[in-house]
């Protein structure tokens, strides 16, 4: 469906400019690993480069829909940040498992009425399929509406060879 047709144009858009380099976003973490793995299929010269994500001072991702939120709203957004942060929280006690991480998310986005989770997952970075445990590089993943605004926002989880976590928020 929509990441198919979005690998179409970036390829197309590959082709016409012969770029070396091409820049996205870590944002839109499942549509940089789908364009990562059409790069490597196809054997493509460009090389990507994922961008950090850019936040306001209150933590809410930049992104163009939030232009669509009204002033409750825009507050109101900032739980998703919030509810990453809880997820951070609970990786940096120790805690691997899942669903524990999930369920730290979930209160904190419950708190907030006029957010509506989609959802609340971890996943690995290389695949996008959920793991029960964060034992290797992972996705901590959430998406919510808004009134009619759908926002998404995620936190890299990097396993350091110490065994340690590094988070990008």
């Amino acid at each position: 469906g929509h990441f198919r047709g979005v690998a179409t144009i970036v390829l197309k858009l590959f082709e016409i400019t012969q770029a070396d380099y091409a820049y996205f976003g870590r944002k839109d973490a499942q549509q940089v690993c789908i364009i990562q793995q059409m790069v490597r299929d196809l054997n493509l010269s460009v090389q990507i480069v994922v961008c950090p994500i850019v936040r306001e001072p209150d933590g809410l991702a930049l992104s163009s829909r939030n232009a669509y939120l009204n002033a409750e709203e825009r507050r109101a957004a900032t739980v998703l940040y919030h509810a990453l942060q809880a997820a951070r929280e609970k990786l940096a006690a120790g805690t691997r498992d899942t669903l524990e991480v999930q369920s730290a998310m979930r209160t904190i986005m419950e708190k907030e009425p006029l957010a509506r989770l989609d959802y609340a997952e971890v996943v690995s970075a290389d695949n996008f399929e959920p793991t029960p445990l964060v034992s290797r590089t992972s996705y901590v993943l959430l998406a919510a509406h808004l009134g009619k605004t759908r926002l998404l926002d995620n936190m890299l989880v990097e396993v350091a060879t110490s065994g340690g976590l590094l988070f990008h928020l």
